[in-house]
């Protein structure tokens, strides 16, 4: 039996179109409704692949994305017209507030595909990512079947969204090291260089996405992340997500090099390892260096890697590939999108965004993972200060060793900064109403803060229980 979809309503908010869609309207066309969330990693995935298809078929499909939240900071319109502005994503989104079209449609992921055929007619839902091969073999043969009259009819496209002129734009991730902040101005596929005042030095990367090595000035990223610093070599290590690599910026020769992975998104979930140019990876979002290893949260697979950088090899140090969170050693270890990386050089400490939890690793040769703080469980999150499982975190992304045994969390979804004690493993907020916090760099008695939704860099100075900031860039 065939089956009609569940009307999109038009009382919902509707982005990136000048009003509401109806699936009758579109009889005609092929409809491709994608259910999404902005924080999940694999969501992120398949932007670029919409984006292919987009450009392949042009109006005989009609992509239209649903936004159904996992947490509750992401439900607001506003998150996610920021979202759509951060990711650059220009079909018709709506914002499924109370889940009813998730629910309508029996969406059990993200994402979820439903592929609707010109007669107006449900033909196929997947879950999970998928390749833009796999989707053009679903789709070809459903496009063959979309009427002239119906491609004739242009969509009500909304007033285009000005850019902001500011000099960063959705900084995600921040470093402080020899005397010089390192900001990934992610939005600006490019990494900024400052001194610890804010003042602007140097901008690493043309600012156009793509994946080139070469001078400072004329290298390309895409949509940077994390960073570590290695002081012997003068060089600047960079998780480069958008593009699944490790670069290389040598201060010293003043270039770029691609240090790990291929520029393709890796598949394989497995424990496995290798030449590091030779291996994809999966979206690398954090870097820390330990005695000339790199250690390498790569959120796409939900595992710790490490990259000896003396050989080059690079190969799995921790976590099965499932999703989750399993304390213990590498037999069972599991994560759940690890986003936030710092050391104390015995153990390192993990900022589990999915899990809404802190996680700590012990360095050595049969590493074992233990939760500090959080539920651990993938639906359990909320804002409560408390100590070890009683805390509640909203996917926190970015982590910063602090001053007294302690750590800082941006815990990024309730826009707040809080700090763990790693002796009594409480945790309190010590900074609130932030904007989206994602990266931590801690310095000279100050944490330096990547604001990333309001595009800007901070300096916050703790005194007791009260905080001071400034903005710097």
């Amino acid at each position: 039996m065939r089956v009609r979809p569940p009307q999109l309503p038009a009382d919902l908010p509707w982005l990136n179109v000048a009003a509401p869609l109806s699936l009758r309207d579109l009889k005609g066309r092929v409809v491709l409704l994608e259910f999404w969330t902005q924080g999940c990693i694999n969501c992120q995935h398949m932007m670029p692949v919409l984006h292919q298809l987009e450009q392949h078929y042009g109006n005989r499909l009609v992509i239209i994305g649903i936004h159904s939240a996992k947490f509750d900071a992401e439900q607001s319109p506003e998150s996610v017209q920021q979202a759509v502005a951060q990711h650059g994503i220009t079909h018709p989104v709506v914002v499924d507030m109370d889940l009813n079209l998730w629910q309508a449609y029996a969406a059990r992921a993200w994402p979820t595909l439903v592929f609707i055929d010109p007669q107006g007619y449900i033909v196929r839902q997947l879950s999970g990512e998928r390749p833009a091969d796999q989707l053009r073999q679903v789709l070809d043969p459903l496009i063959e079947g979309a009427t002239a009259d119906a491609l004739h009819v242009s969509l009500p496209a909304a007033p285009a969204c000005p850019v902001l002129a500011t000099p960063l734009r959705f900084p995600s991730q921040i470093l402080a090291a020899a005397d010089r902040l390192f900001v990934a101005d992610t939005g600006h596929h490019r990494i900024v260089v400052a001194d610890l005042s804010g003042q602007i030095q140097q901008r690493v990367g043309n600012g156009s996405a793509g994946l080139q090595d070469g001078d400072l000035q004329m290298a390309q990223f895409k949509q940077p992340q994390g960073m570590a610093w290695d002081a012997a070599k003068q060089s600047l290590y960079v998780a480069d997500a958008g593009n699944h690599t490790i670069r290389c910026v040598d201060f010293a020769q003043q270039q770029v090099h691609t240090l790990a992975g291929t520029g393709e998104q890796g598949r394989a979930i497995f424990p496995h390892g290798g030449v590091g140019t030779t291996l994809p990876l999966n979206s690398p979002w954090d870097l820390v260096l330990v005695n000339q290893q790199l250690y390498i949260a790569l959120a796409g697979i939900h595992q710790i890697w490490r990259m000896e950088l003396a050989t080059g090899r690079l190969e799995t140090y921790i976590g099965t590939g499932a999703e989750g969170c399993v304390d213990g050693d590498r037999t069972v270890a599991a994560f759940a999108q690890p986003s936030g990386l710092d050391t104390d050089g015995q153990s390192l400490y993990v900022a589990d965004s999915e899990t809404s939890s802190i996680r700590r690793v012990s360095l050595g040769p049969n590493p074992v993972v233990e939760t500090l703080c959080g539920s651990g469980a993938l639906f359990d999150f909320g804002d409560r200060d408390g100590i070890g499982d009683a805390v509640r975190l909203q996917h926190p992304v970015g982590i910063a060793i602090g001053p007294a045994n302690s750590l800082w969390i941006a815990d990024t979804y309730n826009n707040k900064i809080k700090r763990l004690s790693l002796d009594s493993r409480r945790c309190e907020t010590i900074a609130a109403d932030l904007q989206q916090p994602h990266g931590l760099g801690s310095g000279d008695g100050l944490l330096y803060v990547a604001n990333t939704r309001s595009h800007q860099v901070l300096a916050v100075h703790f005194s007791g229980d009260r905080s001071d900031r400034n903005i710097l860039v």
